[in-house]
């Protein structure tokens, strides 16, 4: 999760103040919803701050950048099968038609997810150079 100790303590306490502002937002309508409104706000922002110092330690990347149109056809493939699953429902009347119609959508998200998301970030990859 973190390369160094720093980037460890940002990251834990971001979380911390992410958690706080969140229950403070469950718990609003109290006062010490209120009060952990504030200080989880305050040790959220805290935490940002420590991420922008921490910026300038991070190195050169590993690898160069991946092609973009290959990325965004995966991640939509991905999206467009989500949509036939959802949204099939209303298209079809039938049980069987609505099943067929959810391997479908189901199927075409996995070829983004695991055929052409994998291939786009392959094509640069550490082991290649």
């Amino acid at each position: 999760m973190a390369a160094n100790t720093g980037q460890g303590r940002g990251f834990t306490t971001f979380l911390v103040g992410f958690t706080v502002l969140c229950v403070g937002i469950a718990y609003l309508s109290t006062g010490f919803g209120k009060f952990l409104i504030a200080v989880g706000a305050v040790i959220f922002v805290a935490s940002l701050f420590s991420f922008l110092k921490l910026k300038p330690l991070e190195g050169r990347p590993a690898r160069t950048a991946t092609p973009a149109v290959m990325k965004a056809t995966g991640a939509g493939l991905s999206l467009f099968g989500w949509i036939l699953t959802l949204f099939g429902m209303h298209l079809v009347p039938s049980v069987g038609g609505r099943i067929v119609l959810s391997l479908v959508g189901i199927g075409v998200s996995l070829i983004g997810i695991v055929f052409v998301l994998p291939a786009a970030f392959n094509k640069n990859a550490i082991w290649k150079a």
